[in-house]
């Protein structure tokens, strides 16, 4: 997803962010429900007994719904190891913060004051790190914006797209997502740094690998343009691999 801000106004959310008013008014309660001004009483018409809901069992019941509702962000990032999912999660009333990485929990606070600020986790093999800008707009509208090495996700992927390559091939009903690192010359693939061979050819020069029993390499030959500079080729089993725009 090449775009790094949501915004959400009034509970609408724009992009792939979501809210509702139920967030809202559970936050609320349950707020109210910590802070012992209110009792969850419960009164059956039967019996006229009254029930007290303890906050565990409130949010026992209740969180499938928070959680539904406070999903606020979600962005792609592809990385040399695979391309990577990001969640964000905002209780706007109670600051909750909760962030997933291909949906593995990585951060959660439950009560936050402050609505505002940032948070930071790693991304990937690598370790990329990411970090979460959370931003007042007005009233109750939030910007959200993800930054990658410091880069807003947008810059990010611009640049990265001037120093790698990336292929996308199925080989024997396996689909199969190969990066080249074109500063180091590592190669990628579905996730695994691979072994490689470099050799000098006569018009350039060839990185040699194997993706299970198939034969790979890159050939490298200049363009003859100093602002194309050097063309990267995939060649599996003598067939030439169109490259994929991410």
């Amino acid at each position: 997803m090449e775009n790094d801000v949501c915004i959400t106004a009034n509970k609408s959310i724009s992009h792939k962010s979501i809210h509702s008013q139920h967030s809202l008014l559970l936050s609320c309660f349950s707020s109210f429900l910590a802070a012992g001004w209110i009792k969850s009483p419960l009164v059956t018409m039967a019996s006229r007994e009254e029930v007290t809901l303890s906050e565990e069992e409130v949010r026992s019941r209740y969180s499938h719904l928070e959680k539904m509702t406070d999903l606020v962000a979600v962005w792609e990032v592809a990385l040399s190891d695979g391309v990577h999912k990001i969640e964000f999660e905002h209780g706007t009333t109670s600051g909750k913060r909760v962030v997933y990485v291909d949906g593995k929990e990585i951060i959660r606070k439950e009560w936050m004051f402050k609505l505002v600020g940032k948070e930071t986790f790693t991304v990937g093999v690598s370790k990329t790190r990411a970090t979460i800008n959370i931003d007042a707009v007005s009233g109750f509208a939030y910007e959200y914006t993800l930054e990658i090495n410091g880069k807003s996700l947008k810059k990010y992927m611009e640049n990265r797209s001037k120093t790698t390559n990336t292929w996308v091939l199925s080989l024997g009903g396996t689909d199969y997502r190969v990066v080249l690192e074109k500063d180091t010359m590592d190669v990628w693939c579905n996730g695994e740094k691979m072994e490689t061979a470099g050799e000098f050819v006569e018009d350039g020069t060839e990185t040699h690998f194997s993706v299970g029993d198939h034969s790979c390499y890159i050939k490298a030959v200049s363009s003859g343009k100093r602002k194309e500079g050097i063309i990267h080729t995939l060649i599996v089993d003598d067939r030439e691999i169109p490259e994929a725009v991410e």
